[in-house]
């Protein structure tokens, strides 16, 4: 068998050993760590160790040679426990077999042998293990050939795949997950199960899911993992709106592009310039309100009027059925969905009045809307591609001459709801917010600066236009 025993430079390998010593068990380094470092694909901060024996026992007996002897978490359901340590962050699982009931993910356990344990991996290179004993410290154990699928770039599973994903349908995802993120393919048998078992899917909860379609969406190249989840059949069970919005519909000599597809493109396109994650939900989710908005008009052609409006409120609905945080993060995503569109009709007429409200709107966020509708442009004539990026710039450029000169981000009235009620003697009425209305609308049209005096004496007018009598 090859041995590895760089792999276990660091000192916390031999502190593991030596704690494994002490009450007698074997232990191993497993899964991730072990492929991540085989691919040199940088240090793993997260280390599974299997004990062939307690896991929980022999993170209790590490911890004790540990400096500090930092605080173990123990998971007594699952006979897992976990201790953090210099940055690194160790689990420990007793080796064990595993058995499924139809209706749960989660196994009936009984202790096992290591390769029980491997047995019961999901994938041949995440079955790999490296020995922490000292008569072989270093070896590597793999009985399934998982270094042979990692040279060959393949995903496969260490048993029956059908077993394999039906017993725990998250492993469909993860799949596909692996395959995004690694750039790998799925062998071909595996990928028929996935298809085969996919309404499996359905007793996973939103949480697991969700926390793997991150994971795709953080991906160097998102649209693998989304074109793998619409090729086995998963998708419908996950996101119907994307489903809808496959296909190009052709009427009188007329189509429309298949926004299915396009939305993929637009994801990869932003997932070049941001690791922000929730942007490229943005991206994802620009387009979802489309398909209930797209009609055909004889005299203009296949029309999506305010799919923007109504992609936005299918934001909020998808977040709240897939269990996601509906706080700031989602009010992010439907603002850029809602807004996709401004900075693109702009682009043809870039007036100040318009780049100011613009920026009132999106805020904070102009330069994110402006980057998600630079990711929206897929059109492969490279006269077009070069004249829209060529439109977005003058719009980024008149972006920072108006802000510069008017400070509309983060717009405050320079008169207060305050001043205007002691100017006029008011107590909270209408009134006060028709003025400050009329000054904000006289900024962002460009009729008054943005500045003090000039919004007084514009509220002043506007108390005369209402018959209102400053007091003296």
């Amino acid at each position: 068998m090859p041995t590895y025993p760089n792999a276990l430079q660091h000192p916390i390998f031999k502190t593991v050993s030596q704690a494994a010593i002490n009450i007698s068990t074997d232990s191993y380094v497993i899964g991730g760590f072990v492929r991540d470092y085989i691919l040199n694909r940088g240090e793993a901060k997260d280390i599974d160790i299997v004990a062939v024996g307690s896991g929980i026992e022999l993170a209790k007996e590490v911890s004790k040679l540990l400096p500090g002897k930092p605080k173990v978490s123990i998971f007594k359901t699952y006979g897992t426990a976990m201790l953090k340590t210099g940055g690194i962050e160790l689990e420990f699982v007793g080796a064990r077999k595993e058995s499924y009931s139809e209706e749960s993910r989660n196994p009936a356990v009984e202790d096992g042998t290591l390769q029980d344990d491997q047995n019961r991996r999901d994938f041949t290179i995440n079955a790999l293990a490296l020995s922490l004993n000292d008569s072989n410290f270093g070896e590597l154990l793999d009985p399934f050939n998982g270094i042979a699928d990692l040279e060959k770039k393949i995903i496969k599973t260490p048993l029956n795949p059908d077993i394999t994903y039906s017993d725990d349908p998250l492993r469909m995802l993860r799949a596909i997950r692996f395959a995004t993120q690694l750039d790998f393919f799925i062998e071909e048998e595996s990928l028929q199960s996935i298809t085969k078992n996919a309404k499996r899917i359905k007793i996973i909860s939103k949480e697991r899911i969700i926390d793997e379609i991150n994971k795709i969406l953080l991906a160097d190249k998102p649209s693998k993992g989304f074109a793998l989840l619409h090729k086995t059949d998963l998708l419908p069970f996950i996101f119907p709106e994307l489903v809808a919005l496959e296909g190009i519909d052709e009427k009188e000599g007329q189509r429309h592009k298949d926004n299915f597809w396009h939305t993929l493109e637009v994801v990869d396109n932003i997932s070049k310039t941001t690791d922000n994650l929730w942007l490229r939900w943005a991206a994802l989710l620009h387009d979802i309100g489309k398909a209930p908005t797209k009609k055909f008009d004889k005299k203009i052609g296949w029309t999506f009027h305010a799919h923007e409006f109504v992609g936005s409120k299918m934001v909020y609905k998808l977040f709240k059925r897939m269990k996601m945080p509906l706080n700031d993060k989602m009010k992010f995503v439907q603002k850029m969905v809602f807004m996709s569109s401004r900075p693109i009709v702009l682009a043809s007429d870039v007036t100040d009045s318009a780049v100011r409200r613009l920026i009132f709107d999106a805020g904070d966020h102009v330069e994110d809307l402006m980057t998600l509708c630079e990711a929206d442009i897929t059109t492969k004539n490279p006269k077009k591609f070069k004249k829209y990026h060529n439109n977005f710039q003058k719009v980024r450029n008149k972006i920072q001459e108006v802000e510069e000169r008017d400070h509309i981000r983060n717009f405050q009235p320079p008169v207060s709801g305050e001043e205007i009620m002691n100017t006029f003697g008011l107590k909270p009425s209408r009134e006060i917010g028709i003025i400050k209305d009329a000054i904000k609308e006289a900024i962002l049209e460009g009729d008054i600066p943005n500045e003090y005096e000039a919004a007084k004496n514009f509220m002043l007018k506007k108390g005369e236009e209402l018959k209102l009598t400053p007091v003296k």
